[in-house]
């Protein structure tokens, strides 16, 4: 798998990584542990999960970390999550870093991410301080933040963080234009969520509390006439618009289907999407997408 060099960082990361929110919910240990490691042989080197995933965090640490030296670990921060008090309190923040430590069963983290904080609480200044601090004391090695649209321009235009993680994707295309051009003049490593718009365009109808109601909506509009080809190769060209955006270094999946892994590595084998592919549907999004069609946080 191709490696990139994700900004100012050490680290050389696959481009296809791992996205831990699926496994916190009704998947046995059994079933994680033949997940990830198939995702690491496949070649993938990099996993992110946060401290509101559920058992995520805990699985990770239980069937992975006999092998901490294969992989990169992130874990995003700011949600009490079961620690008593408020969401982005910075006592609550420092203690919820240590119980994702412990959880993971690492001394230390490559990233920790602020998970969807907004520009107001970043502006207090507190929970950037928290995260300063877990780097001094060498609980992670760097530090990043999770969001999109104006708050994650905001926190791009502070210069502090080594890292982003945002939304896009063939239904998500704000960043591209709003903050990834800001996170690569500092070089930041960025990580894209929802690389494959939560494969969305597979639902015949969705009701609009569903999670990928937004996406579904926004594709139907869109309507890019490849989403009816054959299934894999729609997923294909969503992937590879994804990874083929300047400034992307790594687009995290996520999935409980362990042979997955080997056939999304073989479709980013396949490297960027022809330009004129490419510019197809950011021309296409051009002319459909509405001022309201924001990054989706």
């Amino acid at each position: 798998m191709e490696l990139r060099n994700y900004g100012n960082t050490d680290m050389k990361v696959s481009t296809l990584g791992f996205g831990g929110a699926e496994i916190g919910r009704n998947v046995s240990k059994t079933e994680v542990e033949t997940l990830l490691n198939s995702a690491l042989d496949a070649g993938l080197n990099v996993i992110d999960t946060a401290e509101c995933y559920g058992d995520s965090e805990e699985l990770i640490g239980e069937v992975l970390s006999h092998r901490r030296d294969d992989y990169y670990l992130f874990t995003k921060c700011g949600h009490a999550a079961g620690i008593e008090g408020p969401d982005w309190d910075a006592k609550v923040l420092e203690q919820t870093i240590d119980r994702s430590l412990k959880r993971l069963k690492a001394d230390y983290v490559d990233v920790i991410h602020l998970h969807s904080c907004s520009e107001e609480v970043l502006r207090q200044g507190a929970v950037i301080d928290v995260l300063q601090r877990a780097k001094q004391a060498g609980k992670t090695r760097f530090i990043g933040y999770s969001g999109d649209s104006t708050d994650a321009l905001y926190a791009i235009q502070t210069g502090l963080f080594d890292s982003l993680e945002t939304s896009l994707n063939i239904a998500d295309q704000e960043a591209i234009e709003l903050t990834l051009p800001e996170a690569r003049k500092r070089n930041m490593g960025v990580i894209a969520k929802r690389p494959i718009a939560n494969a969305a365009w597979t639902y015949d109808t969705l009701p609009e509390e569903a999670y990928p109601y937004v996406y579904w909506k926004r594709l139907s509009e869109l309507n890019y006439g490849f989403l009816s080809d054959d299934a894999q190769e729609a997923v294909e060209t969503a992937l590879r618009f994804t990874l083929s955006s300047e400034g992307v270094d790594t687009a995290i999946v996520g999935t409980a289907k362990p042979n997955r892994w080997q056939q999304n590595a073989d479709l980013v084998a396949r490297g960027p999407l022809p330009q004129h592919v490419y510019d197809e549907i950011r021309t296409r999004w051009k002319e459909i997408a509405g001022a309201d069609w924001t990054g989706r946080t």
